[in-house]
């Protein structure tokens, strides 16, 4: 029985913190002008507003709920409301919070909050975005009661998990590698988050070591592998990351749907070119893009070859459903591929080993707040079946790649549809 005390006594040691007293709220004209300006582009960068914006909310006012393998997770209000929001905290509880994932009354926070990643901003950013939050409009919004089961509701156990997984540390810098990658290393594995969603979890929801940015599902969708494992046609190229990461679409690889679509819209949207350019070059970096550079143009051609053959027999009915549905958007010809007509045989959701993210976009299609400005692909959920939407993935994946078939189409069709469309 001692060592049991013992044990719990150790354990309540570890994970005890002392709480920060409250302040009253800074007023708004402490804070430097282009400290607020550095502090908005970094929240834009960090997707801030996404996560802590409930559809139809007030911004940064929490309530977003996120789907977790282990139950929803509420997203808090952030807005400088002393009662309800981080008004009462001081920049050095925010720091804290940031940096080792402890908020201001000495409680542990959930790792859904990424503070994995944010313990990688130097205090410089840290308090940049202090004076960007500390200036919002406060806003009073309770907090939502997270839909955890017993224990894991409970607090002081994420200090058991810190202890396995978190390791806090400022970003390091690579010299050898150059100003613009270690630039987009700070920021794709700090204020960005990046391996949030693309690095696979473990069963205890931690990011897998070594397996960095190697692919995982979110939010009902499947974040690819940015790595050299990608199996897109076509590698992706610094070039195209920065097309897609600056404007939401790459010619030869798709739009930016689903989690990804806020990520490049309302979040890098805020960060300058430069920064922009740094993100390509650490990714091209992660996927290996000028060893593989030689694999682009024999895939092109390949999928421009297809487009001249036409969709296929003409009694061929899959064929004739593809045509009607699909054809006449997605062509390419002229010997070249127009990014606001993507090509299906270079399209980075056909040759991905998980369907979902093709039937998604079957299903519920692209929006005008998605992908290309302007662009719009209908959702074909009221027209087609779950029967037809795997019939022409089907045919896409046999007649665009050279990959095995999906497994069990149909049924993945209806359990997409069941899911819906999602948050807006």
């Amino acid at each position: 029985m001692s060592l049991l005390v013992i044990g719990v006594a150790g354990f309540a040691a570890l994970a005890w913190r002392p709480a920060i007293a409250p302040i009253t709220p800074p007023a708004a004209s402490s804070f430097a002008p282009d400290l607020i300006a550095r502090g908005e582009v970094l929240a834009g960068a960090g997707y801030c507003a996404t996560c802590h914006t409930a559809p139809g909310g007030a911004p940064y006012a929490g309530g977003y709920a996120m789907q977790t393998g282990f139950g929803t997770i509420y997203s808090t209000n952030i807005t400088p409301d002393p009662q309800t929001g981080i008004g009462a905290w001081s920049e050095d509880a925010f720091r804290r919070a940031m940096h080792e994932g402890v908020a201001r009354d000495g409680s542990h926070l959930f790792p859904a909050f990424p503070y994995d990643h944010f313990t990688r901003l130097t205090d410089a950013d840290v308090a940049a975005l202090y004076a960007y939050m500390m200036t919002r409009i406060p806003v009073r919004a309770a907090p939502h009661e997270n839909g955890l089961p017993f224990p894991l509701n409970l607090r002081p156990l994420q200090a058991g998990w810190k202890l396995l997984f978190f390791r806090p540390g400022r970003y390091v810098e690579q010299p050898e590698r150059g100003a613009a990658w270690n630039r987009g290393a700070y920021l794709a594995e700090g204020i960005s988050h990046c391996g949030a969603c693309h690095t696979p979890r473990n069963a205890l929801g931690a990011e897998e070591r070594g397996n960095a940015f190697a692919g995982a599902p979110i939010d009902h969708w499947v974040a690819p592998a940015l790595t050299k494992a990608n199996p897109s046609p076509v590698p992706w190229s610094q070039d195209e990351l920065v097309a897609y990461l600056r404007r939401g679409v790459s010619r030869f690889h798709g739009v930016a749907a689903g989690p990804m679509s806020p990520v490049v819209h309302d979040g890098l949207s805020r960060l300058p070119d430069a920064d922009i350019a740094a993100l390509g070059v650490y990714f091209a970096d992660v996927g290996q893009a000028a060893a593989r550079a030689a694999e682009a143009q024999p895939a092109i051609e390949r999928a421009l070859a297809v487009n001249a053959h036409g969709p296929g027999l003409p009694y061929d009915p899959i064929a004739r459903l593809y045509a009607a549905a699909c054809a006449s958007c997605h062509f390419n010809g002229g010997g070249q591929v127009n990014a606001l007509r993507p090509d299906l045989a270079l399209n980075s959701a056909v040759s991905l080993a998980d369907p979902t993210n093709l039937i998604r976009v079957m299903l519920y299609g692209v929006t005008a707040r998605e992908g290309a400005a302007g662009i719009v692909m209908p959702g074909f959920a009221p027209a087609l079946s779950d029967a037809d939407i795997a019939r022409i993935a089907a045919y896409l994946r046999a007649s665009r790649t050279s990959h095995p078939a999906w497994p069990d189409l149909e049924k993945t069709v209806a359990a997409v549809r069941a899911q819906g469309r999602g948050q807006e």
